[in-house]
């Protein structure tokens, strides 16, 4: 479960506490808490070329941590990890980017905050040392527009099919998601098929079990 400390500035986690007992509850059953930035939007702070690309085309201005830069990266990620872990009573599993969009700063900002797990469009990776722990793309959905609905289950029906010789498949699903019967239906059918051949598991598993000869370093 992906935790935004303060969406958009209009929901504090701070101020909320029967919202705090909620996510403690889902973490004492097992229920993998991860940092989701801070605010989930983009401040307005400009990235510059590929960047600038991908948070145009890639978010509908929800890339916080694209453009910042390091010093206030960290910044964020440590008012929110407080929120986060005091909120559930233990340290948090990961951060993960907001729109899954990372900047410079934000890459140099988790070397120095420690966080066990990080996730991008492609790999799942330890900020620690750059190893990566797990490869491919994520299966995800949008319900924004019906062009993002259409689109988002035209290419779960492909990934499904396609991921066949991936080992890890991950899945992600966005509160938005649960509102449409179409991508409800679609989620079903993608869970189904991918765990045919896989165990379901935890992030954490990832750091358990995977053997080190199979781990790679990123470049």
């Amino acid at each position: 479960m992906l935790v935004v400390p303060d969406h958009w500035n209009e929901a504090p986690l701070s101020q909320a506490p029967a919202y705090q007992r909620k996510l403690r509850a889902w973490s004492d059953a097992g229920v993998e808490i991860f940092l989701h930035g801070w605010r989930h939007r983009d401040d307005g702070v400009r990235a510059h070329g590929v960047a600038r690309f991908r948070a145009r085309h890639m978010t509908a201005g929800e890339g916080e941590f694209l453009g910042l830069e390091r010093e206030e990266a960290l910044r964020r990620m440590r008012a929110g990890r407080t929120i986060v872990e005091n909120a559930i009573g233990r340290p948090v599993a990961g951060f993960i980017a907001p729109a899954w969009l990372y900047g410079e700063g934000t890459r140099a900002a988790l070397l120095e905050e420690d966080f066990a797990l990080a996730e991008d469009h492609m790999r799942v990776w330890r900020p620690a040392d750059g190893r990566i722990l797990a490869r491919g793309p994520v299966i995800t959905w949008a319900s924004r527009s019906k062009s993002r609905i259409a689109s988002s289950l035209a290419f779960a029906r492909l990934a499904s099919a396609t991921f066949g010789a991936l080992p890890t498949v991950r899945i992600a699903v966005h509160p938005g998601d649960t509102g449409v019967p179409s991508l409800l239906k679609s989620i079903d059918k993608t869970v189904i098929r991918v765990a045919r051949d896989r165990m379901v598991g935890r992030y954490g598993d990832l750091l358990d079990s995977v053997p080190a000869d199979a781990i790679s370093r990123r470049t």
